[in-house]
């Protein structure tokens, strides 16, 4: 198969055994790769109603048909599995170089069954797998542990680990990549600490085979040459994710105090320019990018002394903004912490300024945080509920839980100040003056996540008043952004540069000789769109329309300070919102798929969960 390794391996960790089989020609045809292709075995092979943390749990990681061909930014790989975070679907992307080195060991899809009886290491080179034992690893930080196994097994090994978090099953690990990259959305870093398997290494020796070479190198050096000729580039280049930080609080919505407010007073001391100025060492890409938005950096002060990669303007957002650091540094410390102890950054920011709230209003008790003073601002603050979290101790084993969880058990009215869609903590833009990217939060298939649909940008182009007309622009990115995840490609140039879409099925063409329209892979992003509502629609049972709903922060309480004051969107908005969006995605009331959308769409498997979902 042209532009695929052309196997699946499969493992099962409870009798370390793996098996090859080739890669069904019309499911890469039917749903390209990664996320396309996750969603649709997670769906098939995952029995309804299993415990995300159990032993009939799975791990999809899964490459694209673009992953590891020299086109640009062609590194990214998809790691999918029940969400120990929202109990529904879940997948996380990665870039780093490890989806290249899968496609050239031969593999496009790696699923992990069973679970260790101790804690274990999977060594894949080329076509022999093998176990081992991570007793030596099992305890270390994310960073440290890849270090120690790159020392042990070679530098050409890619390796993917996870940190204490995960070992420890905290709701929201990580898993770590290349000493900065992460799948961090999710939690599939907890579900592979629940199989006992600390890291993931391969190294591959093959090449991928094209449908047309020639065409595929004239193709990606006609890509390459639009990037490096691109007159946004350099921008890009220079700051990363981390440009966008004085705009968003400008605009009013970057998350402040727990997403109290829209608007940091101190933001001057957190953009990319004083962050490239004092910390960045040395910029850092992956696999095939001619555009390095990863910037190495070196955060000092009086308490730290670190080297990390970021942080990145979600990071910032989440342990700057949101839990109200001071300085560049401390966020770029956080960010250390959260690496090193294998926790998601965004999740991460998101539960401590929970919990700084709650201590605040004195639902937690100073007894319960060892007799500690707990401050918004303050790193030392962060620095202990994140090793608590991460160890699950005290006041952490509650926190690792996730903010939903740890509000329903707190109560107090805490559970309207924690942010969250179904389970999954809120990433980095306020949306109570944003329609289109409050729809967007409410409908993203994994929870409250922007990269499904990054639709900000359009309420501020078209009016952040306006709620009737915003749902056909968030369908719309919902079907662009993930088709990136399905051909293993980063969509941040198409976002920051403005990259042609045309270029993506003209370079697939050429990779697999499969003659698809940029309509035609937007109709497969539908289909995988329905297939991961499904999913989560069939773990939660009777669905209804409340799990879209945000917390009652956001349609209760006006923004009370900066650009975004006395903005709010009241319940009538947000239903408005949801029946436009449910209505042009030919789903019921209730936001369930129609037996007659999923016929349209060929999706004929689904239609008996989602009648039983109905009560039918």
């Amino acid at each position: 198969m042209n532009g695929y390794g052309g196997k699946i391996l499969r493992i099962d960790l409870s009798v370390k055994k793996s098996a090859t089989v080739p890669l069904p020609e019309d499911l890469a045809k039917d749903y390209l790769g990664a996320r396309g292709v996750a969603a649709r075995l997670l769906y098939d092979e995952i029995e309804p109603g299993i415990d995300p943390l159990g032993d009939k749990n799975k791990i999809i990681i899964a490459s694209g048909p673009l992953s590891g061909v020299l086109v640009p930014a062609s590194g990214k790989v998809t790691f999918a599995s029940k969400s120990p975070a929202t109990g529904g679907y879940g997948d996380s992307n990665m870039g780093g170089m490890v989806a290249a080195e899968m496609k050239y060991a031969g593999y496009d899809v790696i699923i992990l069954e069973g679970t260790a009886a101790e804690p274990s290491l999977v060594i894949i080179d080329d076509d022999k797998i093998e176990f081992a034992s991570a007793a030596k690893y099992w305890g270390k930080g994310a960073m440290i542990a890849e270090k120690m196994l790159k020392e042990d097994l070679g530098d050409d090994f890619q390796i993917v680990t996870i940190g204490p978090a995960g070992e420890k099953l905290v709701k929201f690990a990580c898993v770590s990549h290349d000493f900065g990259r992460q799948a961090g959305r999710t939690g599939i870093g907890a579900v592979l600490g629940a199989k006992r398997v600390k890291a993931i290494a391969i190294r591959g020796s093959g090449s991928i085979p094209l449908a047309d070479p020639d065409k595929v190198i004239a193709k990606g050096k006609e890509m390459y040459d639009a990037c490096f000729t691109n007159p946004a580039a350099k921008e890009w280049q220079d700051y990363g994710t981390a440009g966008v930080t004085p705009w968003v609080n400008e605009i009013g919505s970057f998350p402040t105090k727990n997403f109290w407010t829209t608007y940091f007073e101190k933001h001057q001391a957190l953009t990319g320019q004083v962050m490239r100025e004092s910390i960045v060492v040395t910029d850092k890409a992956c696999f095939g990018c001619p555009a390095p938005c990863g910037k190495y950096s070196h955060a000092q002060s009086d308490k730290y002394d670190v080297f990390v990669e970021g942080p990145e303007y979600e990071t910032t957002a989440l342990i700057g903004g949101n839990c109200e650091m001071p300085t560049i540094e401390d966020v770029a410390y956080g960010n250390y912490l959260c690496d090193e102890l294998g926790l998601d950054t965004i999740s991460g920011g998101g539960v401590v300024a929970f919990a700084l709230e709650c201590f605040e209003k004195g639902i937690i008790k100073k007894e319960e945080v060892d007799g500690r003073e707990l401050k918004f601002g303050d790193i030392d603050s962060f620095k202990y509920l994140v090793e608590k979290i991460a160890a699950r101790e005290g006041i952490g084993d509650l926190l690792a839980e996730g903010v939903r969880t740890a509000a329903a058990r707190l109560g107090g009215g805490s559970e309207r100040f924690a942010i969250h869609i179904k389970g999954l903590e809120w990433s980095g833009y306020e949306a109570r003056y944003a329609p289109a990217m409050m729809l967007a939060y409410m409908t993203c298939d994994v929870g409250a996540h922007h990269n499904r649909a990054w639709a900000i940008t359009h309420d501020v182009a078209v009016g952040r008043e306006e709620i009737a007309g915003k749902a056909p622009k968030v369908i719309e990115l919902q079907h662009i952004r993930p088709m990136f995840d399905m051909l293993g490609a980063c969509r941040l140039l198409w976002v920051e540069i403005g990259f042609p879409l045309h270029h993506y099925p003209e370079i697939l063409r050429v990779i697999t000789g499969y003659d698809y329209s940029l309509e035609d892979l937007l109709k497969i992003s539908e289909k995988v769109w329905n297939i991961t509502r499904a999913f989560t629609i069939r773990e939660y049972g009777r669905f209804d329309r409340k799990y879209d709903y945000p917390p009652a922060r956001f349609y209760e309480e006006p923004i009370p300070t900066g650009p975004s004051k006395g903005h709010y969107i009241d319940m009538d908005g947000i239903n408005a919102l949801l029946d436009e969006y449910y209505e042009l995605r030919g789903w019921d009331n209730n936001g369930i798929p129609t037996t007659a959308k999923l016929r349209e769409l060929g999706l004929d498997f689904l239609i008996p969960d989602m009648e039983a979902a109905r009560g039918k």
